[in-house]
């Protein structure tokens, strides 16, 4: 008798278990000869090797549906388990391609939501270094760490890291309370807040604590070569030119890196210019590396948010047009 286990960690365990434990006994009583036991996000099986593996091949199946679909009726599971139908499996998914990208606590699903979002997903399977660049609100930071919770989850990257430059905006961090860690806190608790919403806080705390997720200002990035990670850098615009060189250089070997940015909430003092115009621009036409442009239609949050960024880009071009024609703003 052997045993093996199987991680269910890609998927929503009440999908895969059904309600009350329904698919997992339709499981068993296709197997009776197998102990089949369920341990939170793992599935313990005992029994004839044989067994196990041709168990293994059927579940398999079912979490590959699971991972690109998000849900499987009772129906669907008894078709997988009945027979060796893996290319009817294969043709249902190709024709129901799905954007869910993580699936957080209580079951909720993290998906891309907009036709740029899904450009940004696109983006990162097909290069290692994406600019996702848009307005607030348009979901840049949140897609990306979705990316990068996805990617350590299927065990594509070791760790991630996410970074942001600690600008002060109209504050001094010199002068606000507490240790360094919590000055800059404040500064980072938007990369906090999408992985609350994406990993189990037990989980979530253990990942910090063994650093396999590590959040610090971008000027902790000075003099590391960072392979086997999955990195953002948020709030880019907030970089100057020699900032985001530093960063962009600090890509190791199996590493991806999404770099996000607004240029239009630009904190930097008066005489800095923000480096992600000029790394945008040099940076096009390189193999392996994307760009996309988010807009006023990816922004997912309150339906104003829509209307209050489309009124600032109006006056802003108002006042382009007049520094252009005056000479002065």
């Amino acid at each position: 008798m052997t045993e093996t286990i199987i991680s269910l960690s890609s998927v929503n365990p009440i999908e895969f278990f059904g309600v009350n434990n329904g698919k997992l006994d339709l499981l068993k009583k296709k197997f009776p000869l197998l102990k089949i036991l369920s341990r939170g996000t793992q599935l313990k099986i005992s029994g004839a090797p044989e067994q196990i593996d041709t168990a293994k091949e059927k579940i398999t199946l079912i979490l590959q549906y699971l991972e690109r679909n998000g849900h499987l009726s009772e129906n669907y599971f008894v078709q997988i388990l009945g027979g060796d139908d893996a290319e009817t499996v294969d043709n249902f998914i190709e024709r129901n391609p799905n954007d869910i990208l993580v699936f957080g606590p209580n079951g909720k699903t993290v998906r891309a939501r907009t036709a740029n979002q899904k450009k940004m997903v696109q983006a990162v399977d097909k290069n290692d270094i994406v600019f996702a660049i848009g307005p607030a609100g348009t979901g840049k930071t949140y897609t990306a760490v979705a990316l990068a919770v996805r990617a350590l989850k299927n065990k594509v990257v070791k760790k991630i890291i996410l970074t942001r430059p600690a600008v002060e905006a109209g504050e001094s961090l010199g002068f606000l309370p507490g240790d360094l860690k919590e000055k800059i806190d404040p500064y980072l608790r938007p990369l906090y807040d999408a992985l609350d919403d994406m990993i189990p806080a037990d989980k979530l705390g253990y990942y910090m604590t063994t650093r396999t997720i590590e959040i610090a200002p971008l000027a902790y990035m000075r003099g590391r070569t960072l392979d086997n990670a999955f990195i953002i850098l948020d709030e880019s615009q907030n970089t100057n030119d020699l900032q985001l060189k530093m960063f962009l250089t600090r890509i190791g070997a199996n590493a991806k890196a999404i770099i996000t940015g607004d240029p239009t909430q630009i904190d930097l003092p008066r005489n800095q210019r923000s480096g992600l115009e000029k790394a945008s621009r040099i940076l096009q036409n390189i193999d392996g590396i994307a760009h996309v442009q988010l807009d006023e239609e990816d922004v997912v949050r309150h339906k104003l948010v829509k209307a209050i960024i489309r009124a600032y880009d109006k006056e802003h071009k108002i006042e382009e047009e007049e520094y252009n024609s005056h000479g002065r703003r």
